[in-house]
């Protein structure tokens, strides 16, 4: 295995982190000096960090959150048009004073709602947004409008706007609202392109009017009130880590 994997599984830390300490001569694979080829043998593998033993079997669990995100918040650390940030609404939630620095898994827009991951990882947040691991990302979406099967087809086995290719989605119409205009469609992704589900629609000649994620692999929004947090137990958290090839 590659030395910098070795450490990030440990829980050492990002690839990039791991990359400085090798390079500082603080790391050490069974007694010798490690560089950045250093292959860490897959049996009877002894790796010290500033002499202190470390492997991905002792790691802690990185800690992982739900929170459902309203419209209005904007998924970033400052905004220049003072619209509320997610660390700024994070602000107001019971008791984050007491919880580690969290960092947002993927975003949400600013007109979007529902949930978003956040974990004190950054390996894992780089990991479940990474394009090779297809975690389904489900979204209830209404739109005014309402797309034909020919469409339905089109979205459903992958297609491209303009340079962009977009990979084929389940697209379910779970129906009509009282007027007749408004559609509501359950959309699953196993990619997250920028706006991709709004482009799509307006491609299609819909406006969409709402949009709320509700699942992200495995973790659900359920019930969970708007700007509320809530901690993924451990071992759902160890079970999204097999899912993504990181656990140990």
């Amino acid at each position: 295995m590659r030395l910098n994997k070795y450490l990030q599984q440990a829980g050492v830390g990002s690839r990039r982190e791991a990359e400085r300490l090798v390079a500082e001569g603080a790391v050490r694979v069974n007694g010798q000096v490690a560089n950045v080829t250093t292959e860490v043998p897959e049996h009877g593998a002894e790796v010290t960090v500033h002499g202190t033993r470390v492997a991905p079997a002792t790691a802690a669990l990185p800690r992982v959150f739900r929170y459902h995100k309203p419209t209005g918040v904007i998924v970033t650390a400052r905004d220049s048009e003072g619209r509320e940030t997610l660390y700024e609404a994070l602000a107001k939630v019971p008791n984050i004073a007491q919880l580690p620095r969290l960092m947002p898994v993927g975003r949400l827009d600013l007109n979007s709602e529902g949930l978003l991951l956040l974990t004190d990882s950054g390996p894992l947040a780089e990991a479940l947004m990474h394009p090779r691991n297809t975690l389904r990302r489900i979204y209830r979406v209404r739109v005014l409008g309402q797309l034909n099967a020919k469409q339905l087809a089109q979205w459903q086995a992958g297609f491209s706007i303009s340079t962009t290719h977009y990979r084929g989605a389940e697209v379910t119409h779970l129906g009509a609202g009282e007027s007749g205009h408004n559609h509501t469609y359950e959309v699953t992704l196993t990619e997250g392109k920028n706006r991709e589900i709004r482009r799509i629609f307006e491609h299609f000649g819909c406006q969409v009017n709402r949009l709320q994620r509700v699942a992200y692999g495995p973790c659900e929004l359920g019930t969970l009130p708007k700007r509320a947090l809530a901690e993924v137990p451990a071992p759902e958290v160890a079970h999204l880590l097999t899912l993504i090839n990181m656990a140990s």
